[in-house]
């Protein structure tokens, strides 16, 4: 992920907890705030108690996979908060949550069809 399309700093990150609206499930949270750019920026938070720094890096890669090959609306700053039940999920599974929370968040681009076919 390109790092202007990334959150980097701390600010960045309390705007959206304070500001942002959210959408959850058992395994993840995500919290969007608009930010009148013209590109969206992301940001991953898995906190120590997932587990090691390997448990914490796997679940981060696969949210910043499923987030690449996702079409998401421009000018949003989302934080993807994983929860504790993510730990033993698959791909697929995730792939599932975070693509219906983010439809119910209103940041998917309806016009994707590119989804179904590379997820599948």
């Amino acid at each position: 992920m390109a790092k202007r399309l990334a959150l980097t700093r701390r600010a960045q990150y309390l705007a959206v907890y304070k500001s942002g609206k959210a959408v959850a499930d058992n395994m993840l949270v995500i919290k969007a705030l608009p930010n009148n750019l013209d590109v969206s920026r992301i940001g991953f938070s898995v906190t120590k108690e997932m587990g090691k720094a390997t448990v914490r890096n796997r679940i981060k890669r696969l949210l910043k996979e499923i987030i690449r090959l996702l079409d998401i609306e421009q000018g949003w700053d989302i934080v993807l908060i994983a929860r504790h039940n993510i730990v033993t999920a698959d791909y697929g599974t995730l792939t599932a949550r975070a693509i219906k929370l983010l439809d119910r968040a209103r940041i998917l681009r309806k016009d994707d069809e590119k989804i179904s076919s590379k997820v599948d």
